[in-house]
């Protein structure tokens, strides 16, 4: 599959919108009005906590290493983040939220994720902990989505998104965007934070061993789009095409 993305990238480009790996997800979940987002349980908030930092943190960073040697580079430009914000990036590997996270550190982020993940046994229940936030499918429930990702904003979380929208492995161009992200930003007026996952040729021993390439993640510097026009959809586009071109010049 990686090596017909790379060959047939113009055949592809026709069903961008869909995942190239596609997971079992043999569970119902009932996403409505009620359903929360972001769980503010004491009970819950401990739990979390000490799987993401007590457990997850420490194995994940092993692991990224070992199989990625994963390289982070840029965490000095958001070191002095004090307001909620949007992150955004490529989706190249099912893991590289992992490896945000980790270069987030003990700030706290929240990933977007497709509601179909909340389908799969144990893994809804793990990721929940992880703090991802599943998007709705069903337009009857995009409104609570909305108002809780916007007060989530204003009380300070960063909140993560794919704008590519779909995972294809390995993939080392940027795809096109999606508005939602930038939608979030603009409306809520807090700065974008561009994030890029690209890709480097094993080295030293890992070439003798490592077919697929290791892995480098780097923060950019956050963006937050000022403009004077009073049109939204101009401000979301021009933000989108900010944040995206400055992305593919990292990449």
């Amino acid at each position: 599959m990686e090596k017909y993305l790379e060959e047939d990238d113009d055949i592809h480009l026709q069903n961008e919108n869909e995942d190239v790996i596609h997971l079992w997800e043999p569970l119902e979940i009932n996403i409505d009005v009620n359903y929360k987002y972001f769980n503010n349980g004491k009970i819950f908030l401990f739990f979390s906590n000490l799987l993401y930092y007590g457990i997850a943190f420490p194995v994940l960073t092993i692991l990224n290493k070992i199989v990625y040697d994963l390289k982070i580079e840029g965490k000095e430009n958001i070191k002095n983040l004090k307001t909620g914000a949007i992150s955004v990036s490529n989706h190249v590997l099912v893991l590289d939220c992992s490896m945000i996270g980790l270069a987030f550190g003990l700030k706290k982020i929240y990933f977007t994720t497709r509601e179909g993940s909340f389908k799969i046994p144990f893994v809804r229940k793990l990721i929940k902990l992880l703090r991802a936030i599943p998007i709705p499918t069903k337009f009857k429930n995009e409104e609570c989505f909305v108002r809780e990702l916007n007060n989530a904003l204003k009380d300070g979380k960063i909140i993560h998104f794919y704008p590519e929208k779909a995972l294809w492995p390995y993939y080392e161009k940027l795809r096109k965007f999606k508005n939602g992200a930038f939608n979030f930003a603009i409306k809520n007026n807090v700065p974008v934070i561009p994030v890029v996952v690209t890709f480097r040729n094993p080295k030293g021993i890992r070439k003798l061993f490592k077919k697929k390439k290791d892995v480098t993640l780097k923060i950019l510097e956050p963006i937050k789009y000022v403009n004077e026009s009073n049109n939204q959809k101009d401000k979301i586009e021009k933000l989108k095409d900010q944040v995206y071109q400055i992305m593919q010049d990292n990449m």
